[in-house]
Parts: C-alpha cells; sequence; structure tokens
C-alpha cells in the first residue's frame, strides 16, 4: 500500500467513530486521531484501530486542530476526514496514481451528505478538498477549515476516486441547533478579525437557515455574492442556490425572478434549474415552472438528491393537479416510484 495518513480530529464521538474507523481498516492506511477533550468512549474505542493517538488542547479553531494532528503523522500525503464521515467507495490504485500525478495540488473527495426530508431518507452531495501533501497545503479557517497553499499562491485541484457517506445531519434538531449557533459565533469572529470573506458569508448564511433565521441567511448570501467569487466553483453554487432558497423562505417570490439574470451561468447544474421552476411555480408562472422541472431531470450534474428525478417530477404532478389536469398529474406522480408525498397524492386522487 503507499503512503497515506489518514488524519481526524474528534471530540465525544462515540456513536460514530467505531464505524468510520472499520471502514478505513481494510485500507492499511496509517490512521492518526487527535483528540481534543472527549469524556466518551470515543478514546477508548480509537485505540482498537487508530495507529497513533494525539491530545490537542481546544482552543475555537479547526484548523489548529487539523494542521496539529497533520504534523503528527508519518506521511507527508494526507486524508483528513471527520468521526461522522464513512468511506463509500476509494479506489487505492487510481488514488495512489492521482497522487503521483498531482504531488502538489488538492484532491477534491465526494461528501454526500444524509438528512431526512418528508420523513424520507435522501442526500445531498459536494466535492470538498480533503487530501493534500503537507509539505505545500496547510487548513486555513477556525470552522469549515479548507486547505490552502503554504506559500499563499492559488492551489490547483483534481478529482480523487473516493466518495464518503456523512451521517453528521442524523444528530437531534437541538444538537444541530448547538452547532450552528457554535458556528455562528465563530465565522462572525473570522470576520471581523480577517475582513470580508465571500466563502465565510456562504458558510454563515448556511448557518443560519438551519437555525432559521431566514433574514440573516438574506444578508449573508448577500453579502457573499456581491463580492467577486469563482461561479465554477461548488461552494457558490450553492449560494446562489440558497440565496434563492432564502428568498422564497422570506416570501419575496418576485425578487427571486433575477435569478433568471444567471442563468447562462449556473444553469449547468440540475440545482440552479430546479430552483428556478420553484420560483416560477411561487409566481404563478405554471408553465414556465413545467419547462424547468423537465429540463432538471436531463441535467446530470447536481448536488440535492431529487432535484433531477422525483422531486422535479412530483412538483410536475402538483401543477397539473392543481390545474385540473389529473390524467397527467397522476402520470407524473407515478413517476416518483418510492418519494412518500407523490404516494400520499396517488391515494388522495383514486
Amino acid at each position: 500500500m503507499f503512503p497515506l495518513s489518514v488524519c481526524i480530529i474528534a471530540k465525544n464521538e462515540e456513536k460514530h467513530i467505531e464505524e468510520c474507523l472499520r471502514r478505513l481498516s481494510p485500507y492499511g492506511f496509517e490512521i492518526v486521531l487527535t483528540d481534543t477533550g472527549s469524556t466518551d468512549r470515543t478514546l477508548a474505542i480509537a485505540e482498537k484501530y487508530a495507529d497513533r493517538i494525539y491530545h490537542f488542547d481546544w482552543c475555537n479553531d479547526f484548523s489548529a486542530a487539523r494542521n496539529f494532528c497533520m504534523q503528527k503523522a508519518s506521511y507527508d500525503r494526507i486524508l483528513s476526514l471527520d468521526c461522522d464521515e464513512y468511506i463509500e467507495k476509494l479506489d487505492a490504485a487510481a488514488l495512489g496514481r492521482s497522487m503521483d500525478q498531482y504531488p502538489d495540488r488538492t484532491g477534491r473527495i465526494l461528501v454526500r451528505s444524509r438528512f431526512l426530508r418528508s420523513g424520507q431518507a435522501t442526500f445531498e452531495q459536494t466535492r470538498i478538498s480533503r487530501l493534500a501533501d503537507r509539505r505545500y497545503f496547510h487548513f486555513t479557517g477556525t470552522v469549515h477549515e479548507q486547505l490552502e497553499r503554504l506559500d499563499g499562491s492559488t492551489k490547483a485541484i483534481y478529482d480523487a476516486p473516493v466518495t464518503i457517506l456523512h451521517v453528521g445531519y442524523d444528530e437531534t434538531e437541538a444538537d444541530m441547533q448547538e452547532k450552528s449557533r457554535r458556528n455562528v459565533a465563530l465565522l462572525t469572529a473570522q470576520l471581523d478579525r480577517e475582513g470580508p470573506d465571500p466563502y465565510l458569508y456562504f458558510q454563515l448564511g448556511q448557518c443560519y437557515r438551519r437555525l432559521g433565521d431566514a433574514e440573516n441567511a438574506f444578508h449573508s448570501f448577500d453579502a457573499g455574492l456581491s463580492m467577486e467569487a469563482d461561479p465554477s466553483l461548488d461552494y457558490v453554487k450553492t449560494m446562489v442556490e440558497s440565496y434563492g432558497y432564502t428568498l422564497l423562505d422570506l416570501k419575496r417570490a418576485q425578487e427571486a425572478l433575477g435569478l433568471a439574470g444567471l442563468y447562462d451561468v449556473f444553469a449547468g447544474r440540475a440545482d440552479f434549474v430546479f430552483l428556478m421552476g420553484l420560483i416560477y411555480m411561487n409566481n404563478g408562472l405554471f408553465d414556465a415552472a413545467v419547462a424547468e422541472f423537465k429540463k432538471s431531470v436531463t441535467i446530470e450534474e447536481f448536488a440535492v438528491d431529487g432535484v433531477n428525478s422525483y422531486m422535479a417530477y412530483y412538483n410536475i404532478g402538483v401543477i397539473y393537479e392543481c390545474t385540473g389536469r389529473i390524467g397527467e398529474a397522476r402520470e407524473y406522480y407515478k413517476k416518483c416510484e418510492e418519494y412518500a408525498p407523490a404516494g400520499e397524492r396517488l391515494k388522495a386522487l383514486g
């Protein structure tokens, strides 16, 4: 096996850490765990799997903890994970070739986050830079940290053959709210120290959305989008989409129509096209909405599960049902497969 260290930071993760480490074990990578103050069984479980375990005094800085962990590894090539992230797919041979080919680039892994919608498990996916050589890269940012070059130059990326299942959103609503409030405080402090930054505004807006604070989410996204940011980056695409959803949450559907001006830039991802369908739907422009939903199912690139399949079909069904086209509504509800709301509408229609 090629030299690679998997670096993990942990605190009170007994719920997740065993599954995380169990799935890593067959690959033979070095496992380095840094604990930041666990009081549960996290360390006892980690001792069964980890090659190295260290303690780091928590200082409200995730990057500091990650960089400490990276420096304790035996190897320069590092994969950084969280305890609630489980390996789903990993092509070790292809991964080794990629790191040999791109020694001074960061590798983006595919992270699939699981969460509940309408009582059903669904997934949101994004690529995140988590593979790097510590001779060239380190983490920056107190929360939602990012890999950046040590010399400050622009980083180059590649897509690594690694897929992770993130189960952190399985937590209770109270736990999620607590984490979001903590992250708001950390992000706000970082903005105060370092000044405006589109990525920080994006993460702040996402935290406010999880807290149900649409007004502050809007102001955060608006601030981020007012700055120059590369529209090809996943977080920028998501920020535009989250901005649109926030406007709908605030009942500002007419204002959300302005996102049509960004169509040519962002319509390569099904999520944006689906969002435009919702915006048209909320403005009573039903023909335009149906056209966008039908287009979204033809687009391969997506982040949120369902935007290019069952959720688009379901909304077409809703529009057809509300406009009296019952036969066509049934046809589209049937396309939704196991999506529970569609099944309920089919039962109601008889």
